[in-house]
């Protein structure tokens, strides 16, 4: 048995022995009336794919994807507990278990903000919360490094998340506990069930520090510890995973794009039909980036001092990897052109006012000024060529190319 292999055992020990919880959630709806397939079809598929049906009450006969398309990722549904029952302490308290560097998911709602530490957010994966009013999910799925904010009201009703247990292009898919349908982490889409098809709308959110979550948002909290389960929060259960960016990734039978290596950390904006895509690899060269996604003049800034959740056994001890985020580059009827001018920190060339890693101009004429953040997201790169296939790579000089293997 492989180390790997090991430390996947030991995580599924840990949660099955978790019990499972429940709350609320919003959306789009965006329902398909694709033909319902026969019967006896329905059957076939079900007849050939790994994961049980049998404890589900899920519409298996409403699907958007192949239901062999879905694997079992080990845990039984809500083996991996998600939080029902958040808990929060002040930035203050939070000093007390995280380290400066450590990455959180920062979200504001209706001018209330809240961090949520990887090293929670690592073994329950969601989070379902109420933030300024408004129900949303907070999810994270270590094997592709995807942290997502999704609005829990969809179809008329606040939905409630769990894990399935099972993977998608080794992505994690949730479902709701009111209809038992399916959905994709990553794009946030109802895949199987009642609800195939219902879209959930993406909140804003940023992976940064929890020093810049704390710089930047002094009044904001954070999740609590007290989740009402035993973990050893601030540990990896995936120690190690993404030390080799050409591994390949756990339980992912699709093609890997041979542009970049599949555990390649990239940054990720998408507007409309287009997605623009800006390895990390990338970034840590050129911590600004100039990019054009739809048609829209924007900027990546990149700021390296940010650890890994999926590196060392303690997260506090995992080496720094960074973090990015888009922002629009035009204000007050202008297009500011920028340059890097510390770490996560940029210059515009107009007014030579600083901007921090959060967007807002800290220094300069046009301090308090706040970009416009962009869609975006950081994953890892097998996971975003997966679900977004024809996302546009951008290159950049005096950048070295490191294929697949």
């Amino acid at each position: 048995m492989t180390a790997h292999s090991r430390r996947w055992l030991i995580l599924v020990v840990l949660v099955a022995i978790a019990g499972c919880g429940a709350t609320r959630a919003r959306t789009r709806q965006a329902h398909t009336a694709a033909s319902p397939p026969s019967v006896s079809g329905v059957r076939a598929q079900l007849r050939q794919v790994t994961f049980d049906p049998a404890p589900w009450r899920t519409d298996f006969a409403r699907h958007s994807v192949p239901l062999t398309s879905i694997l079992p990722g080990g845990p039984p549904p809500d083996g991996i507990p998600p939080i029902d029952h958040p808990r929060y302490v002040s930035i203050a308290a939070a000093a007390r278990f995280l380290a400066s560097s450590e990455p959180v998911i920062a979200v504001k709602l209706s001018g209330q903000a809240r961090a949520y530490p990887l090293q929670i957010l690592i073994w329950h994966e969601i989070v379902n919360d109420t933030l300024g009013g408004v129900p949303i999910a907070v999810t994270y799925c270590p094997l592709c490094n995807s942290a997502i904010v999704l609005d829990r009201r969809a179809d008329g009703r606040t939905l409630t998340f769990g894990t399935t247990g099972n993977l998608r292009n080794s992505d994690l898919v949730m479902w709701d506990r009111q209809t038992q349908s399916w959905w994709q982490q990553f794009s946030g889409q109802a895949i199987v069930g009642t609800l195939t098809g219902t879209q959930l709308e993406a909140f804003d959110s940023q992976t940064l520090s929890f020093a810049d979550f704390r710089t930047r948002y002094p009044q904001g909290d954070v999740l609590s510890r007290d989740t009402g389960f035993q973990r050893p929060y601030g540990q990896n259960p995936y120690e190690g995973y993404d030390a080799v960016p050409t591994a390949r990734p756990f339980d992912y039978g699709g093609r890997l794009d041979p542009r970049l290596p599949p555990v390649e950390r990239v940054e990720s904006i998408t507007l409309g039909p287009d997605t623009v895509v800006v390895p990390f690899s990338a970034l840590a060269i050129h911590p600004v980036v100039p990019v054009t996604v739809s048609g829209v003049r924007a900027v990546v800034l990149f700021n390296p001092r940010v650890l890994s959740p999926l590196d060392a056994l303690k997260i506090a001890d995992s080496r720094q990897v960074g973090t990015a985020v888009a922002f629009g580059r035009g204000l007050g009827g202008r297009t500011l052109d920028f340059r890097a001018s510390g770490s996560g920190l940029m210059t515009d060339a107009q007014t030579g006012s600083v901007w921090d890693i959060t967007g807002r101009a800290i220094a300069g004429p046009l301090r308090r000024a706040q970009l416009r953040r962009l869609h975006d997201l950081n994953a890892f790169w097998f996971a975003v060529a997966a679900f977004l296939p024809h996302a546009r790579l951008l290159t950049l000089a005096g950048t070295p190319r490191r294929a697949a293997t």
